[in-house]
C-alpha cells in the first residue's frame, strides 16, 4: 500500500512539472508584456513632452524673427531718417557756403570801393587871389566824381544791370554787366551776366557781338545752366547773319549735349523750320 501511494505521488509530481514549468514562463512573458506597456507609456509622455517643447521653441523662433525684423524696419527707418536729416544739413550748409561767399564779395567790393575813394584825386579848393583861377572869388570847388559802382553789393550791381536790360537800355546793361564781370569774376551769377551780355547785344540787332557773348559763355562755363540757351540763341543770331550752316551746327549740338532741355526743343523747331541742307550743286 504504502509502495503505491509512493507511486502515485511521483506519477502526480511528474505530471504537474511541466505545468509548473509553463505557468512560470507564461507569466514572465506576463511581466514582460506590462514592461514593455510601461516603457511604451514612457515613450508616449516622453515624446508628448518633446511636442510641448518643440512648441515653445517655435514660438520663441518666431518671437525672436518678429523682433528682428522689427528692429531691422526700426533701423532702415533710423538710416532713412538720418539720410534726410544729411540731406537738410548738407542744403543747409550749401545755402550758408552761398551766403559766406556773397558776403565775402560784398566785404571785397567795400573794400574796392573804400580804396577807391581813398585814391581818388580831389580838387584843391581855388585861390580867390589867384590870377588864373578862373573862378569868382568864394566859388566852391567842384567835388569829384565818384564811381557808380561804388560800395555796390554783387547781388545789387548784378540786378541794376539787369534792370537796365530789361528797361532796353542796351547800353547801360552791356556796361553793368561787363563792369559786373570784372569786378566780381569769381560769383555765382557771373555766367548768368555773360549771357545777358549775348541777349543785350542780340536785342539790340548786334548779332556779331552777340555770337561772340555766347561764344564766351560756352567756353568759360560749359556747366552753367545758361549754357543750353546760349548755343539757341547763338544758331539765332548765326542765322540773322546769313549763316545757316553754322546756325544748324549750334541747334544740331545742343540737342545732342543736352537733348531734354528747352533750348533743344527750341533748336528742333528751327532746324524744321530751314530744312535740310542743300547738296552741293543742287537747284536753288
Amino acid at each position: 500500500m504504502e509502495k503505491t501511494l509512493t507511486a502515485v505521488a511521483a506519477i502526480l509530481v511528474i505530471s504537474a512539472g511541466p505545468a509548473l514549468a509553463q505557468s512560470r514562463a507564461d507569466r514572465q512573458m506576463m511581466a514582460d508584456i506590462r514592461m514593455l506597456q510601461e516603457q511604451t507609456q514612457q515613450l508616449a509622455i516622453t515624446l508628448a513632452t518633446l511636442g510641448d517643447t518643440l512648441k515653445s521653441i517655435n514660438a520663441r523662433i518666431d518671437k525672436s524673427d518678429e523682433a528682428a525684423r522689427k528692429a531691422l524696419a526700426d533701423q532702415r527707418l533710423v538710416v532713412e531718417n538720418m539720410g534726410s536729416d544729411l540731406r537738410v544739413i548738407r542744403e543747409r550748409t550749401d545755402e550758408t557756403n552761398v551766403r559766406i561767399n556773397t558776403l565775402s564779395q560784398e566785404m571785397d567790393a567795400l573794400r574796392t570801393s573804400i580804396a577807391q575813394i581813398q585814391c581818388a584825386p580831389t580838387t584843391a579848393p581855388a585861390d580867390p587871389l589867384a590870377p588864373d583861377a578862373g573862378l569868382p572869388a568864394g566859388t566852391p570847388p567842384a567835388a569829384a566824381p565818384t564811381p557808380s559802382a561804388v560800395g555796390l553789393s554783387p547781388t545789387r550791381m548784378y540786378e541794376t544791370a539787369f534792370a537796365d536790360y530789361a528797361a532796353g537800355q542796351w547800353s547801360l546793361a552791356i556796361s553793368g554787366f561787363d563792369a559786373f564781370l570784372k569786378t566780381f569774376p569769381k560769383s555765382e551769377m557771373a555766367d548768368e551776366a555773360q549771357y545777358y551780355i549775348g541777349e543785350t547785344y542780340y536785342a539790340s540787332g548786334k548779332y556779331a557781338e552777340a555770337v561772340a557773348a555766347f561764344n564766351t559763355v560756352i567756353q568759360s562755363y560749359p556747366a552753367s545752366n545758361s549754357t543750353p540757351q546760349a548755343y539757341y540763341k547763338r544758331g539765332a543770331a548765326q542765322e540773322r547773319l546769313k549763316d545757316v550752316d553754322a546756325a544748324r551746327e549750334s541747334w544740331e549740338l545742343v540737342i545732342k549735349q543736352y537733348p531734354d532741355s528747352d533750348a533743344a526743343r527750341l533748336a528742333k523747331q528751327n532746324l524744321d523750320r530751314i530744312g535740310a541742307p542743300k547738296k552741293p550743286g543742287a537747284q536753288p
